[in-house]
């Protein structure tokens, strides 16, 4: 017989809340077991009753929670640039670049520190944050961005204003960046030398109209940018104010059916789906011509989405009772045909642009790869020799990575004589080679981890890579494939044969291993130091709550040293000459600081180096930066039945009293490449938590199987049953917390959260009424077959190769087992969402509403996936909590 635990839990019967109670036994609590055993009720704890507010009174409430949150938000620096001062009497060793928000401003500035040589170690220095740019307004008027950019802003989920990224040429010091809708550029740190007072950006004059896009200079002769404007490719002498269209894809017709190729664009779905937010890459050199003149190329990526279905959101400006059209390939449907492609560009001797060639790949880019899906990142090796590119198939279980030689790409030609001659012309050694292969039967989660080393052989070619399909978890390789040519007829009919273009690997040396991950997604980086053969990379291998910086010998791979100090999560950035790193770090009751450290090490064993610090950046503001009554989560972990151990955090109830049961609020995403519970500082959207644990709710957060940092296994349990098993691990973690912590009351628990995890809330409902009271679900995906390709097909195969888990998933096609009594549920979605669109939530409705079912529905007409107006913001806020205190 099971042990009685005694839980006041209200009679379920038929699915419906009612005010009779009875205690029964945690089994039945949780369904799982038929062990059910009734008692009388006897002395069973008092219920603690959150304090009724007016809605005047929540929003004062809120008003006084949001301000903190401000605060905290984006005031840290970051994308940080390390440039050493060549003076050798000066007093600085560095001066350290990054974007900011310096005291009393509102947006982002580019700023820079200057690092001194020698420091008094007995005392603290704080860098000051210098201005670099003199009374510069980097926001539109009004925060009036053009669509272009307000989309952009959505899929790289930036809250931010002013600055939010700019490109560096570190030989002239030159910077570049987007503001105000238009381009600047300013310069410091190059041969000119460093600037000592705040400069006046110059502005990129343009003859084109609309706005340009993804700004990027040219490495080998830094005098040339390029950009994107309506959805081709230009480029710009910022000097001479020379300009010209490198590509001729886009027609410029309003009609989005007829107008469906871009060139150096990524899609929807690759920027929201796979992180990559560019579409072209300059060669990192430029080739010197006899007569003094250059020649660059540019490789892009040209795509047709011609068969991508057109779906309507609603515009902004609803008062035109406009809608805007987009391509978006719902799943198992037609995804955008991609190709690459090069354009090839001749300066003369003084910098004037004497032709500019459109190059296309010797044969089509589905006859050299079938197969191929998805183009997820590309580029070109440190010398400029090969062009690559990193291709999925659609089910993503397969990776390639593919080395491209400049001259397997001839002049774009209507003229079949012309093509002819070009193909007969290349050397009979010129083709791809696809150097690395990766397949997994999970699927494979593309990063950004690659460092090719310039080649000293021609047969060889070596490599720094992320490798998470051989032992489930993500680890670092150094790898050595063989390039051995064979002869390609191109100009004949070529027949592709299994294995072409595929090189041996002649060694793959394993630097790191062991269950727990090397940080490879999402921006993350590496740092290699070819003089003392070491890399420098984040990871988790210390715990998984914690991110720090280690370094390992790629030469003879060992030892593994931490470099950050325990008991904090670390985002950290190392210099150029690898003497120094900035780490941005935190723990769950420390707000972020940012400090700059020194690293020695001895000639004779460099990997065993010592971090001594240097110098603050931002010092963490402690408690003076929280609320008055902000009260820091407390971790847990629990051994679940799936034989993982899972992690979790609780924010208790702030006025606590013994033998009384609080009501619960269980906030979940629970969705792949997102992990909630680790020790870093829960700011912004987590401050709304604290407000709840303020008020007297308990606010209970679990990381489930399907959450990233934890393997393959772990995330992979999600395979074709997205919404079948995440609900298990949130119910188990809550009678966790219950057996645990007193004071939680499982027969008052809410579910609650946003885009997967207001999904979640539903399946919540849906799966077990009788553990979650009321379910808040905001932006959800209610039925599979209406979200993307990318996202979907990845986690769930094509509809045709898993009809059950789509329909098992899709929580508007199981409204019946939704509860019958009113004010259970309540959900939120942005009127304007081109992510979820709103169709989710208009076709959940209906389908409860054919059922008779109840429910609460909250619109923001003006917002997107992202709440992102204050005013919006503030009234969700307030309605999460007055749902709550009226009806938990």
């Amino acid at each position: 017989m099971h042990r009685v635990k005694k839980v006041k839990l209200c009679d379920n019967t038929e699915g419906i809340w009612k005010s009779s109670c009875v205690s029964v036994s945690m089994a039945a609590v949780d369904g799982l077991s038929d062990s059910t055993e009734v008692v009388e009720m006897e002395d069973v704890p008092s219920q603690f009753y959150v304090e009724k507010h007016s809605w005047d009174g929540l929003r004062d409430i809120i008003h006084c929670s949001r301000k903190y949150s401000g605060m905290i938000a984006n005031k840290a620096p970051h994308d940080f640039q390390f440039v050493q001062k060549k003076e050798e009497n000066g007093p600085h060793s560095h001066r350290l670049y990054y974007l900011g928000m310096p005291y009393g401003s509102r947006e982002n500035s580019l700023l820079y520190s200057e690092i001194p040589k020698k420091i008094r170690k007995e005392a603290l220095l704080v860098l000051s944050w210098k201005q670099m740019l003199d009374h510069f307004q980097a926001t539109p008027h009004q925060g009036a961005y053009s669509r272009e950019e307000e989309l952009l802003r959505e899929r790289k989920r930036l809250g931010a204003f002013g600055i939010t990224s700019y490109d560096y040429h570190a030989k002239t010091g030159l910077f570049l960046f987007q503001a105000s809708n238009s381009l600047f550029y300013c310069q410091d740190g190059g041969h000119n030398g460093f600037i000592s007072s705040p400069i006046k950006p110059v502005e990129v004059k343009t003859h084109c109209s609309g706005t340009r896009m993804d700004p990027k200079i040219c490495p080998g002769h830094p005098d040339f940018i390029a950009f994107v404007n309506s959805n081709d490719l230009w480029m710009a002498n910022i000097k001479s104010g020379e300009e010209r269209r490198l590509t001729f894809c886009h027609k410029g017709l309003d009609n989005v059916k007829e107008d469906p190729k871009s060139a150096g664009v990524a899609t929807f779905v690759i920027q929201e789906e796979f992180d990559r937010f560019t579409g072209y890459w300059w060669s990192p050199s430029a080739t010197e011509e006899p007569d003094g003149g250059k020649t660059m190329y540019l490789l892009y990526e040209e795509v047709d989405e011609s068969e991508v279905e057109i779906i309507h959101v609603p515009s902004p400006a609803l008062e035109e009772r406009k809608a805007d059209a987009y391509r978006y390939p719902r799943t198992g449907s037609k995804n955008p045909q991609a190709t690459l492609k090069l354009a090839e560009i001749k300066t003369d001797h003084q910098g004037r642009i004497v032709s500019t060639q459109d190059k296309e790949l010797v044969l089509p880019f589905t006859t050299l790869f079938p197969g191929t899906e998805y183009i997820a990142r590309a580029g070109w090796t440190t010398d400029g020799k090969y062009g690559w590119a990193v291709l999925l198939d659609r089910c993503q279980r397969r990776l390639q990575l593919v080395l491209l030689p400049p001259a397997l790409f001839i002049p774009v030609t209507d003229d079949p004589a012309q093509r002819l001659d070009s193909l007969q012309s290349l050397p009979g050694n010129t083709q791809p080679y696809i150097v690395y292969e990766e397949t997994t039967d999970v699927w494979i989660n593309v990063h950004d981890i690659f460092y090719p080393f310039v080649q000293t052989t021609d047969e060889e070619f070596t490599f720094i890579w992320v490798n998470e399909s051989k032992t489930g978890f993500s680890h670092l390789y150094k790898t050595t494939s063989l390039l051995q040519p064979r002869s390609y007829h191109w100009a004949g009919d070529y027949q592709y044969i299994e294995g072409d273009f595929k090189c041996a690997i002649k060694e793959e040396v394993t630097l790191t291993s062991g269950e727990w991950e090397v940080l490879a997604r999402h921006g993350s980086k590496i740092w290699v130091n070819e003089a003392t053969k070491l890399v420098y990379f984040q990871g988790t291998r210390d715990t998984p709550l914690e991110h720090h910086l280690y370094v390992v010998s790629y030469e003879v791979p060992g030892d593994v040293v931490r470099l950050t100090k325990p008991g904090f999560s670390h985002s950290c950035s190392v210099s150029q000459n690898f003497d120094m790193f900035v780490s941005h770090y935190s723990n769950v009751s420390t707000p972020p600081c940012v400090h700059v450290y020194k690293l020695t090490g001895s000639e004779g064993n460099p990997l065993h180096m010592v971090p001594e610090f240097w110098a603050s950046m931002m010092e963490s503001p402690g408690r003076a930066g929280c609320p008055g009554d902000y009260n820091p989560p407390e971790i847990f972990d629990f051994p679940g039945k799936s034989g993982f151990q899972l992690y979790g955090m609780v924010y208790k109830p702030h006025n606590l009293q013994p033998g009384r049961k609080h009501p619960t609020v269980l906030f979940v995403y629970g969705g792949p490449q997102v992990q909630l519970v680790n020790n870093s500082f829960k700011g912004m959207k987590y401050l709304r938590l604290n407000t709840l644990a303020s008020l007297g709710y308990a606010v209970v957060v679990i990381d489930g199987r399907g959450s990233c940092q934890r393997g393959l296994e772990f995330e992979g349990a999600l395979k074709n049953k997205l919404g079948q098993v995440e609900i298990e691990d949130q119910v188990e973690g809550l009678q966790f917390v219950a057996e645990r912590y007193n004071f939680v009351d499982l027969s008052r628990v809410a579910i609650h959260g946003w885009s997967y995890g207001g999904f979640l809330s539903l399946m919540g409902l849906i799966q077990r009424p009788n553990v979650f009271k009321v379910a808040i679900a905001g932006a959800p995906v209610t039925v599979w077959m209406a979200y993307d390709t990318g996202y979907t097909e990845r986690y769930m195969d094509i509809p045709e190769n898993n009809q059950q888990g789509y329909e098992e998933g899709s929580v508007a096609l199981h409204v019946d087992k939704l509860p019958s009594e009113p004010n259970r549920l309540l959900i939120l979605h942005g009127f304007l969402d081109e992510n979820v669109h709103f169709f989710h939530t208009n076709f959940l409705v209906s389908q409860i509403i054919r059922a008779g079912k109840p429910y609460q529905l909250q619109v923001y007409p003006n917002e997107r996936h992202s709440i992102r107006c204050p005013e919006s913001g503030e009234h969700y806020e307030i309605m999460l909590l007055y749902f709550l205190q009226q009806y938990l």
